[in-house]
């Protein structure tokens, strides 16, 4: 005898009790594996469609078969996503499904096997040294905003540092004897970054001169940069921040923080840097990650040659 199909109200209940799950492993993310919130967002998200679909489709999202999740990720692409976003939302999938068979919610993780749509490869984009300076000339110093901006985009060049890895600094967490600062990545992983000189002046002048003046003695905080309205600066302000002083600069307006993080790598492996050593500045998890920058480095010095060499041409 076949099994009796569950019904409606059954699979909405399923799909109530599968989404505090959901909302569980979004906590886990946020408070012990301290993803920035941007990521918390976007983890959110993903797994919110999933489970709109799930309902739609009257699928049980907590026994969920292979077939079904293909059949997802189909829909996905029969309604015009891109691959990269395809990918994003599986990836999603896949670490929920991973935690909730780690904590003994589920038995079987039917994501592990699915596999991801293959992404064209896309080296990443970069800013030039020229650009760089032109954004940094162009801000006025002589304020105490000034000296904030010009104090953040210097520390973002020098640092390779991710712009939510800024936002959660301190000022405990430069160190001006060891010309170094301490920065938190994904996870709360700690590591220390040298900085040189001109960043750290930068940074000094922004302490004594422009900090005070953001500061206020009713909202007394540690946070390094803070708004206009004394409070610590978020990501997103941040990021605001930086697209102000490209556009005032006159540059590119689809630059965003990253392609500073990019240069950073970029300009090191360029300089002879070992893979080992950007790999540890940058905070990656894993060689692999890094080592997209040597294909960037390789065609600097390829046209480096065809620039250069008599015969090149």
């Amino acid at each position: 005898m076949s099994p009796i199909p569950p019904s409606t109200e059954e699979r909405l209940d399923a799909i109530a009790l599968f989404r505090s799950w959901a909302d569980r492993f979004i906590g886990y993310l946020e408070n012990v594996r301290g993803l920035s919130p941007h990521t918390v967002r976007a983890y959110a998200g993903d797994l919110a469609s999933f489970m709109s679909w799930a309902e739609r489709e009257g699928v049980s999202p907590a026994s969920i078969s292979h077939r079904e999740l293909r059949s997802y990720l189909a829909d996905l692409s029969r309604a015009g996503y891109s691959d990269k976003t395809i990918n994003r939302r599986l990836s999603a999938i896949r670490s929920l499904y991973r935690w909730l068979v780690h904590e003994d919610i589920v038995r079987q993780d039917s994501a592990a096997a699915i596999a991801s749509p293959k992404l064209a490869q896309k080296l990443p984009k970069t800013i030039s040294d020229a650009d760089v300076s032109a954004i940094l000339s162009s801000i006025d110093a002589s304020d105490h905003v000034g000296l904030r901006d010009r104090a953040f985009l210097e520390l973002l060049y020098a640092s390779g540092a991710r712009i939510a890895e800024i936002a959660r600094l301190t000022v405990d967490d430069i160190d001006f004897a060891e010309a170094q600062i301490r920065l938190f990545g994904k996870g709360g992983k700690e590591r220390i970054v040298p900085l040189y000189p001109r960043v750290l002046d930068a940074m000094r002048a922004y302490l004594q001169q422009g900090r005070p003046k953001l500061a206020s003695t009713a909202k007394p905080t540690r946070a390094l940069f803070l708004s206009t309205r004394s409070n610590p600066m978020s990501t997103d302000a941040l990021r605001t921040v930086f697209e102000k002083r490209v556009r005032a600069a006159g540059k590119d307006a689809a630059l965003t923080p990253h392609a500073m993080r990019h240069t950073f790598a970029t300009e090191l492996l360029s300089g002879g840097a070992d893979l080992r050593t950007v790999q540890e500045l940058l905070g990656h998890e894993s060689l692999s990650t890094t080592q997209i920058y040597t294909h960037v480095s390789i065609d600097r010095l390829k046209d480096a040659t065809r620039q250069a060499h008599p015969r090149s041409e």
